[in-house]
C-alpha cells in the first residue's frame, strides 16, 4: 500500500480495506466495478488498488440503493461525474435532487396503489361489484389486458 508523503494515510486502498471500511463484501465491490459504477488501478501484481475517494462513491451508491434507486439509474448519474475525484457536495445535490423527483413519483405510484387496494385494482378482475362503477362495460379492456388504472 502506497502511503501519502505527508503522512501514514494510504494513498490506494486495497479491495479487502475499501470492504472493510465501506461495509460492502468484496464480491459487491467487484460487482460494482463490472457494472461501471466504481473503477480501480492494478498494482505490478495485477491486485486491484482504489482511491481513496471511492469510499464515497460507494457511500453514495448504498445510500442511492437503500432509497430504491435501480443500479442501472445509480450508473446512469455516477457516469457524468469523473472518476479521478471525490464525489463533492455539490455533486450529491444534483444527484440527489434528480433522484428525489424519481421518487417522489413513485411515492406517489404506491400510493395511489395502497389506496386502492381495499376496492378495484384498476381493471375489475378482483372485484366484479365494483367493475361496473369504475369500469362500466368494461370499456377498459379495449384498451388491452392488465390493470389499466393502476399507473395512469
Amino acid at each position: 500500500m502506497r502511503k501519502t508523503e505527508a503522512s501514514n494515510v494510504p494513498f490506494e486502498l486495497s479491495v479487502g480495506e475499501v470492504a472493510a471500511r465501506s461495509g460492502v463484501a468484496v464480491s459487491t465491490l467487484h460487482f460494482y466495478e463490472a457494472k461501471g459504477l466504481i473503477r480501480s488501478n492494478r498494482n505490478r501484481g495485477n491486485q486491484r488498488r482504489y482511491p481513496r475517494s471511492i469510499l464515497r462513491r460507494v457511500a453514495v451508491i448504498k445510500i442511492a440503493q437503500k432509497t430504491g434507486i435501480p443500479l442501472s439509474e445509480i450508473a446512469d448519474a455516477l457516469s457524468a461525474l469523473p472518476h479521478d475525484r471525490p464525489v463533492t457536495a455539490e455533486d450529491w445535490h444534483a444527484l440527489s435532487a434528480g433522484w428525489r423527483r424519481l421518487l417522489d413519483a413513485r411515492i406517489a405510484r404506491l400510493t395511489a396503489l395502497r389506496d386502492q387496494l381495499e376496492g378495484c385494482i384498476g381493471c375489475g378482475c378482483l372485484s366484479m361489484q365494483d367493475c361496473p362503477l369504475r369500469n362500466p362495460h368494461d370499456t377498459l379492456g379495449r384498451d388491452g389486458t392488465g390493470a389499466r388504472l393502476i399507473d395512469p
